[in-house]
């Protein structure tokens, strides 16, 4: 039977605009098995799962599990955590990383303040500071919320660790699973699909030198899915690589058609128009999915630079 991603693949459908929507991603290590809801069904207290599941709601901040690439022992015993945030809003990018012993000190978190992009209260709450290392990749390998993401996902985690590469991690999801195998990194929030491991050093290297690579690109996950395609679609008009030079400064309309605003941190501007692309044929969104979809493409028909005057009145 044929896998999601490879349905996906054959059908050549886009990535562009399909990364997972957050403003700040806040990630808990966690061991061991984890289940198709993993804040509720892996070694993590449910109860504490479904507390920071409530608590994140509205406030732009996403909440996953991580953990190292290898065997998972089924154990739940961990002295300590690593747990980062990272805020992905071109201007105000950052990461920060704390160790926590126990992982309910994430409930004295102001959700509301970390969406908004205040660092502060990570570091005060859990005596975090900022993340000096390399860029952190983390590779969706949850085969309980979709097996593609177990069969492509864990060897690439598992080939990137082996390679030393290192701010690796595997996630519990990262959506888009027939886009297999799937990768966030951080600082600067960007998503990928159909990675290799030549493309993610890549991607890092990039990352490491404050460089985007476009190829193979989701979105920035600090926008809304058209926000993210329009991004993509001047950076490719440009050839612009800087990761925070662009940013979304407005969108209107709404499905099945936007305007998108972006603005250049050079002052220039340009208003992107993002449709509903054609669906194709029906296919499993995913493997687990009881049903064929078509899910909806975001297609850039027209990008525009603005005038000066167009510019200051947008």
């Amino acid at each position: 039977m044929s896998t999601c991603s490879i349905v996906s693949r054959d059908l050549d459908e886009p990535v562009s605009g399909t990364a997972p929507v957050a403003r700040t991603w806040l990630l808990l290590e966690q061991p061991g098995p984890w289940g198709a809801k993993a804040l509720t069904s892996s070694h993590l207290e449910p109860s504490l799962g479904r507390a920071l599941e409530a608590a994140a709601k509205g406030t732009g901040v996403r909440v996953a599990l991580i953990r190292r690439p290898g065997r998972h022992a089924d154990r739940d015993a961990l002295a300590e955590r690593r747990v980062y945030a990272g805020h992905t809003v071109p201007g105000n990018v950052w990461v920060h990383g704390a160790t926590v012993t126990d992982p309910g000190r994430l409930l004295d978190l102001d959700l509301a303040a970390l969406g908004r992009g205040d660092h502060r209260v990570f570091d005060t709450a859990l005596d975090g500071g900022p993340h000096r290392g390399d860029p952190l990749a983390f590779v969706c390998t949850n085969g309980k919320r979709d097996r593609c993401c177990a069969l492509l996902g864990r060897p690439l985690a598992a080939e990137l660790a082996a390679s030393g590469a290192r701010g690796v991690w595997e996630v519990t999801h990262l959506g888009g699973h027939r886009f297999s195998p799937t990768l966030l990194v951080l600082p600067h929030g960007y998503v990928y699909g159909r990675v290799d491991a030549p493309a993610v050093k890549e991607i890092l290297n990039g990352a490491r030198e404050g460089r985007t690579v476009v190829e193979g690109c989701r979105g920035n996950s600090a926008w809304e899915r058209p926000g993210q395609a329009a991004e993509l679609a001047v950076r490719s008009v440009l050839g612009e690589e800087a990761a925070q030079a662009l940013r979304v400064v407005r969108t209107d309309g709404a499905a099945p058609h936007w305007e998108v605003t972006l603005a250049h941190c050079d002052g220039r501007r340009w208003q992107v128009t993002v449709v509903h692309g054609t669906p194709g044929p029906p296919r499993p969104e995913s493997c687990g999915a009881p049903v064929l979809g078509a899910p909806a493409r975001m297609e850039v028909t027209a990008v525009r630079e603005l005038s000066v005057a167009a510019a200051l009145a947008s």
